[in-house]
């Protein structure tokens, strides 16, 4: 396997953002395949169990109080009713069923229903993800009792830019509940959004703070901005040549992430619904090997199955089956 460091400098991820387009492409295939079955991707589904009325103000969301976007704001979905799409992603071919609350943070008297929750997906034999909020120490303990495989807790950009999208929480806020849920021993997923007018020395900065953690995260999902009319960016870049990133880029952002954090799952999450199908060929060239199936994404839509199977069986690729690397390397670690 590749070594994998966590000592990366700014200027070596920049340096790899600059390599002529097929040589980064070459590098990052390379480690991918010493890694991963380049043939195989991972399927997730991802369930909003908790809509809208959320306090916090990021520019990119829809469910903000802060956002005219015209998405109401809902309570928790019972326990039943998340298991029924549970059952029905896993019926789909999920092998990780990922779920969605729009909180800062989930309050004491949630976490017996969120417990239960977690408790009954694993019980089908599905990989289990949940995103919340900030977290406590004994929140995360809470969910680790329930057996929850992993927290999703994005970064979403660069440690400079991030002040611009949000203001109600730091991105020193967001690495201490990855150090929370680190520290309850339950896996890591974070990633970012790129798209959002930020500059490619930010998407190096995003890149690097996930890559000199500690630990890599297990998962990375990497989200092309969708301008959702309403919210701050989405009328913001409405018309503008920032509205879209540029497919190349992203796809460079997606090897740069697989050449630096080389057993982890990059996952292509929000915004693949408008990408053509030689940029996701692409992206799955350049070391992408997890999405998320199914037609909508929390509220924003998504390719949908019909379109990912049509798609999997032109390029050859087949759903993933076994542990991811990194999970598996943490299996066989000696108990302490």
């Amino acid at each position: 396997m590749t070594e994998v460091r966590t000592d990366w400098t700014r200027e070596e991820i920049a340096a790899l953002f600059d390599l002529p387009f097929t040589e980064l492409l070459f590098r990052a295939a390379s480690v991918h395949r010493e890694n991963h079955p380049p043939e195989q991707v991972q399927l997730c589904t991802l369930l909003s169990i908790k809509t809208g009325g959320c306090p916090e103000d990021c520019g990119y969301c829809s469910q903000s109080v802060k956002a005219d976007s015209g998405v109401p704001a809902s309570k928790l979905m019972d326990v039943r009713s998340v298991l029924q799409s549970a059952a029905q992603a896993k019926d789909n071919g999920s092998q990780r069923f990922c779920m969605g609350a729009a909180w800062r943070n989930p309050k004491d008297r949630d976490m017996p229903a969120i417990m239960e929750i977690v408790k009954g997906v694993r019980a089908m034999g599905l990989e289990t993800c949940m995103t919340l909020g900030m977290l406590t120490p004994k929140q995360a303990d809470m969910l680790a009792e329930a057996g929850l495989d992993y927290y999703n807790h994005n970064i979403d950009s660069s440690p400079e830019y991030y002040e611009r999208v949000i203001t109600t929480r730091t991105m020193a806020d967001r690495l201490d509940t990855l150090e929370n849920v680190r520290a309850a021993g339950i896996n890591v997923c974070s990633g970012g959004i790129v798209g959002m007018g930020e500059t490619r020395e930010d998407r190096v900065g995003f890149v690097h703070t996930l890559a000199t953690l500690d630990r890599h995260p297990e998962s990375v999902p990497v989200n092309a901005l969708v301008p959702v009319k309403g919210t701050v960016l989405g009328d913001m870049l409405a018309d503008t040549p920032l509205a879209k990133i540029d497919d190349i880029e992203f796809v460079r952002t997606v090897a740069v992430a697989r050449i630096t954090m080389p057993l982890s799952m990059v996952r292509l999450s929000a915004g693949r619904e408008s990408m053509s199908e030689a940029t996701q060929a692409l992206c799955f060239l350049a070391g992408a090997n997890s999405i998320f199936t199914g037609d909508k994404l929390l509220t924003a839509p998504n390719a949908g199955d019909d379109s990912d199977a049509a798609l999997f069986a032109k390029l050859g690729l087949t759903a993933l089956q076994q542990d991811e690397p990194m999970r598996a390397c943490k299996s066989m670690e000696p108990a302490e």
